[in-house]
C-alpha cells in the first residue's frame, strides 16, 4: 500500500508544481479545498495532504489556519549581521517587511535563568516580533530582557500581550559583548505553525546573548529564520597589537 500512496503523492504534486510553475495558477492565488482536489486527483484525502506537503517543504504552497492552501509569493532573503541587531535595517527596508510585536510580563523559568543568568522566578520582560512581507510571515523573535531594563518604549501604555506595528531595533549603544550560538535545525510545531511552513523546511535557529561592560546580561533573543529567507553574515576584526605594527 506504501508504494501507491507514494507515487500518487507524487502524481499530485508534480501537476500542481507544473501548473505553478507555468503560471496558471498565480502567487497569492488560493487553490480548491482539499476534498475538491482530492475527488479531481482520485486519491484519498490523506494522500492529497501527502502531496500539499511536497510542496509546503518546497516553499511553492502555504497552508494557513483557518483559510486554506495558497501559492506562496516569492519571498525575498534578508541579511542577518552577526554581532550587531536582528537584522541588517538596509536589506529589511528593501524587503519591504513589516513587524509586528507582543510584549509580555514573564518570570524566569528553565533555561530563560541560564540565558540571563538570573535567579528562578525574576521578572523579565517577553518581547515577540514577527516579521512579514506582504502577509507572509518571515522571521520570528522572541527577546528576554530584565524587567528593569526593559526600555520605557517597549513597556508602552498598551495592556500586556497585544500586537502592535514596529520597526526594527538595534541598540543604541550596542552591548559591550555580544554571544551568538547558530545551528541548523527543523523547526518545532509552534515554530512551523507561525511561520506557516512545514515541519521538514529547515530553519536557521540564532541564540543570542548580550552583555554590558559589567557583564550583566542585557538581552537574550531566541531567532528563527526559515532557510530559504535569510543569509547571516559575520565579520571578524584582527586587532592588530600596537608593539608589532611598530617594528
Amino acid at each position: 500500500m506504501t508504494e501507491p500512496m507514494t507515487s500518487r503523492r507524487l502524481v499530485v504534486a508534480d501537476d500542481l508544481r507544473r501548473q505553478i510553475t507555468a503560471g496558471h495558477i498565480r502567487p497569492g492565488d488560493q487553490l480548491p479545498s482539499e476534498t475538491a482536489l482530492a475527488d479531481r486527483y482520485k486519491v484519498s484525502t490523506a494522500t492529497l495532504r501527502s502531496a500539499l506537503a511536497v510542496l509546503q517543504g518546497e516553499g511553492l504552497v502555504e497552508k494557513i489556519h483557518g483559510k486554506g492552501n495558497f501559492v506562496r509569493r516569492p519571498l525575498r532573503k534578508i541579511t542577518y549581521v552577526g554581532g550587531w541587531g536582528t537584522l541588517d535595517p538596509r536589506t529589511a527596508a528593501d524587503a519591504d517587511l513589516r513587524v509586528t510585536v507582543r510584549t509580555t510580563a514573564i518570570h524566569a523559568r528553565g533555561h530563560l535563568t541560564a540565558l540571563l543568568r538570573v535567579a528562578d522566578g525574576s521578572p523579565l520582560t517577553e518581547v515577540l516580533r514577527l516579521s512579514y512581507e506582504g502577509e507572509s510571515p518571515h522571521s520570528l523573535a522572541r527577546i528576554y530582557v530584565p524587567q528593569d531594563l526593559t526600555p520605557t518604549t517597549a513597556r508602552g501604555d498598551r495592556p500586556s500581550g497585544t500586537w502592535v506595528e514596529a520597526g526594527f531595533f538595534v541598540p543604541d549603544p550596542p552591548p559591550a559583548e555580544v554571544r551568538e550560538t547558530v545551528s541548523a535545525r527543523l523547526p518545532t510545531p509552534d515554530e512551523a505553525a507561525t511561520l506557516r511552513i512545514s515541519t521538514a523546511v529547515a530553519v536557521l535557529a540564532i541564540t543570542r546573548v548580550a552583555a554590558d561592560t559589567l557583564g550583566r546580561v542585557v538581552e537574550a533573543a531566541l531567532l528563527v529564520f526559515p532557510g530559504d529567507r535569510v543569509d547571516a553574515v559575520f565579520s571578524t576584526h584582527h586587532v592588530i597589537d600596537e608593539r608589532q605594527a611598530q617594528r
